[in-house]
């Protein structure tokens, strides 16, 4: 049995769990989320408290994984998730446009980014990108999108980088001289 799984699950003040038809739906201040439900899964609401239990021994790899997707969901209605990239190199820049991020990452042309719906990009300084939603998943998979579009060079440390990540940067060829 999964220890993470027992844990129950407070629900804030202004926040509402609702289970119907196998889907989860998780409103607050921030938007809405939506979650089906797998079928060896139950959600129970108690006292302030969502609880997850499963009906079935063999559903026991699903059991702490739903209870941490939940508790993602409390917490992404309630106060948000955030990735911060920065951009490291000469003549790289981010400019926010509505719906899309316009960089300038090296190459011969600009490269325009489509921010997906419910997702928030905010540029400071031309070099640092704050992505904001209310899905933890959907963020983390845009600010790697984003990283993707020029990935941090070990050779000349240069590119799209999460902030705090740390490159060790490798020694070029020396023969030759």
């Amino acid at each position: 049995m999964s220890r993470i799984g027992k844990m129950p699950i407070p629900i804030p003040a202004g926040v509402t769990v609702s289970v119907a038809e196998g889907t989860v739906t998780v409103k607050g201040k921030n938007g809405t989320l939506e979650c089906a439900v797998p079928g060896q899964i139950e959600i129970a609401i108690s006292e302030g408290n969502a609880i997850v239990s499963i009906t079935s021994p063999d559903a026991g790899n699903l059991y702490g994984m739903f209870r941490t997707i939940l508790a993602n969901m409390v917490k992404g209605v309630t106060e948000g998730f955030t990735k911060v990239l920065e951009i490291v190199g000469v003549g790289y820049k981010a400019e926010s446009k509505p719906e899309a991020l316009h960089l300038a990452l090296g190459y011969s042309h600009p490269v325009i980014f489509p921010l997906p719906a419910g997702i928030k990009a905010e540029v400071e300084a031309n070099t640092v990108i704050k992505v904001m939603g209310v899905n933890k998943e959907l963020v983390g998979e845009t600010a790697a999108r984003i990283r993707r579009l020029r990935a941090p060079d070990v050779y000349k440390n240069k590119g799209i980088r999460y902030r705090g990540e740390r490159l060790i940067k490798k020694v070029g060829k020396a023969g030759g001289k």
